[in-house]
């Protein structure tokens, strides 16, 4: 591998460039019109434009990308994660010019994408799955289904993810309005609009397991991250080790995500994701095949660069040995948004300088004089604090995010700092309805 085409935007195209670089590996950027001064593009070795703004036009647009790939002479392709990181159909296409896919096999892709098709596949392998349905045909199905499972249930998409879509029923004259809201936010999102049931597991614990696979039998696990901060059911703060369960139980639980994944032959990384009840129940929650949006905190604990290992295993490489891990690790996603109402901000950043301090590293797409778009996800940068404690970790963080200059668009800077304060989360009593606890205060 010589050349690699970064099919993507943001801190992760700039992410990948550096790794890029770091392994004596040429880069190609690609941008939208609304990216056009974006830090990653000077820093890539090549920058090809993407004529438009929206996704559909550019970052989505698999033509276009992979007749850049043909120009730019690149021999891989990175999705990064959004947009096409896994879309079973480019993963294919990019296979079928030649090149090589930085990822899962497409039918990894393909299997993991559907979610039912997914907990069927972990059931099978006997990994714990919450009770769940088939695809919802018809509504007397779903009743069915729901009756079946038992009340309150989960409403969810089978092919998206991001919190979209998802709608919790409390009772049967709830449902079969949920399921076509669930229904037409899956088809606008995903271009699919099936839709599943789910028991709905009340302030559970979202832990997942980051691993890796050689399509060989072999898989491996670099330890959990708890992602259980979330607003919408969109991660916010994320960290490792996960605070208030047993090691021992967590390596059992790491080491079962492993095995399945090698049983399967499982192929490069990905993240398995489960839910906690508070009973201590496990369910599988879905199987990510691709680089994490958090993947940093792994990153921090352990020495290891995922991007790197990614690109090694896609050459059909040999897994890395266990890495031992060191200290704690916490991250935060800073959006440009409305702390209160969560609203996307858009405007020009005026000033935008990030900290640079000890113990914490800053990975974000944009510089000042760029311009928020309501064309793509609002996050502006992730911050990743590394220290020898919790404590310690959170107070790099709540340094962070003061020293962090932003003018020009408002920021949940302040709702991070407030849930970084937040007396359960310091006793590290985490749960998905944490912010919701934080916000009605």
């Amino acid at each position: 591998m010589h050349k690699v085409l970064v099919a993507n935007r943001g801190a992760i195209a700039r992410r990948i460039v550096r790794t890029c670089q770091a392994q004596g590996l040429q880069s190609v950027a690609v941008f939208s019109t609304a990216d056009a001064g974006a830090p990653h593009l000077d820093e890539a070795t090549e920058a090809f434009s993407l004529p438009g703004h929206t996704p559909a036009e550019t970052y989505l647009n698999q033509e276009l990308l992979l007749d850049i790939a043909k120009r730019a002479g690149v021999d891989a392709v990175h999705p990064g994660y959004g947009f096409l990181a896994e879309s079973a159909s480019f993963a294919q296409s990019v296979i079928d010019a030649g090149l090589i896919f930085i990822g899962p096999k497409p039918q990894w892709l393909a299997r993991m994408g559907d979610k039912v098709t997914a907990r069927e596949l972990m059931a099978a392998h006997n990994f714990p799955v919450f009770p769940g349905s088939k695809l919802i045909e018809t509504n007397a199905q779903a009743t069915d289904m729901a009756s079946a499972i038992g009340y309150p249930i989960m409403v969810k998409p089978s092919g998206g993810g991001g919190g979209m879509g998802m709608f919790v029923v409390h009772g049967e004259e709830q449902l079969v309005e949920a399921v076509q809201r669930a229904k037409a936010v899956a088809a606008s999102a995903f271009g699919n609009d099936g839709v599943y049931l789910e028991r709905f597991i009340e302030q559970p614990r979202h832990i997942e397991y980051q691993i890796l696979g050689d399509g060989r039998g072999n898989a491996m696990h670099m330890f959990e991250r708890d992602c259980s901060i979330q607003r919408r059911n969109q991660k916010l703060i994320e960290e490792s080790p996960a605070p208030g369960l047993s090691p021992e139980w967590l390596l059992q639980q790491a080491t079962l995500a492993a095995g399945t994944c090698a049983q399967l032959g499982y192929d490069n990384l990905g993240t398995m994701e489960t839910l906690v009840a508070k009973s201590g129940e496990v369910g599988f929650l879905e199987m990510n095949t691709r680089i994490q949006v958090e993947h940093g905190v792994t990153e921090a604990i352990t020495g290891c660069d995922l991007i790197a290992l990614q690109i090694e295993l896609a050459q059909g490489g040999t897994l890395p040995s266990m890495p031992v891990r060191e200290g704690f690790a916490m991250e935060v996603r800073l959006y440009a948004e409305d702390p209160l109402t969560l609203l996307p901000s858009t405007g020009k950043l005026q000033i935008f300088r990030p900290p640079n301090l000890f113990g914490v590293r800053v990975e974000t797409g944009y510089r000042e004089g760029q311009t928020i778009s309501p064309y793509y996800d609002a996050m502006l940068a992730k911050l990743i604090a590394h220290g020898q404690t919790r404590e310690m970790t959170i107070g790099r963080l709540l340094v962070a995010l003061r020293a962090f200059e932003v003018v020009g668009v408002k920021t949940n800077a302040p709702l991070l700092m407030k849930i970084l304060h937040y007396p359960a989360f310091l006793a590290g009593e985490v749960h998905t309805g944490i912010v919701e606890q934080v916000l009605g205060e």
